[in-house]
């Protein structure tokens, strides 16, 4: 586990932005039953970890991607997160919706994107990837290029690593869900005997009771 991983996963254990609960299971919206949810919501309300998470995004991007000129968030989780990475980097920002909007001008791209803009997507998390991959192609479709996505956290699927593969989309997280495992092992969130239950899970999500 590198240092940033580290950082990134005691910091969203520390806020509870993500929850372990092997004993009592979340429920997604997606109905799978889950020892695991993570919030990224809760990172605008604490400025210390808001900063750390959009400076850290930012040094990603430009790493990584240095030929972006825009910035585009997933609505609505990465709004904020993506938008306060645009600032930081002055350069435009847009964010996508899941549906276009159902009055007024039906937008599914809320703001100004120019045509043949170079585009990095902000992402508080990835699951599964299907609805951060909407935004790519709905990007696509507008005429312009994604050159890679950042994000918070992924909880390592397979299915997610091949539909990024598929989508010949870059992905780049601060975390992963290794990391919060291990630092949640560390600092006594979970107990030894909790890691099997939450590995077990990971690999058959859909299954798990």
């Amino acid at each position: 586990m590198n240092t940033l991983e580290k950082l990134t996963a005691e910091k969203l254990l520390s806020i509870r932005a993500i929850k372990l609960q092997p004993s009592n299971p979340f429920t997604w919206a997606s109905g799978w039953k889950s020892p695991i949810y993570c919030d990224n919501r809760k990172l605008i309300s604490y400025p210390r970890i808001r900063t750390f998470i959009k400076t850290e995004l930012c040094r990603l991007i430009l790493e990584n991607f240095p030929e972006a000129d825009a910035i585009a968030g997933v609505a609505t989780g990465a709004i904020a997160p993506g938008a306060l990475v645009a600032d930081a980097l002055g350069l435009p920002f847009v964010y996508i919706r899941s549906t276009p909007k159902d009055h007024g001008l039906e937008n599914l791209i809320e703001g100004e994107l120019k045509p043949g803009s170079k585009v990095v997507v902000v992402e508080d998390l990835v699951s599964t990837g299907t609805s951060s991959l909407k935004a790519v192609e709905a990007i696509r479709r507008d005429s312009s290029e994604v050159v890679g996505m950042v994000a918070n956290f992924t909880y390592e699927f397979p299915v997610a690593t091949e539909n990024f593969k598929k989508a010949n989309v870059e992905l780049i997280t601060l975390t992963n869900y290794d990391a919060v495992l291990r630092e949640a092992l560390r600092t006594d969130y979970i107990a030894e005997s909790d890691l099997e239950t939450l590995q077990e899970w990971r690999k058959a999500p859909a299954d798990w009771k």
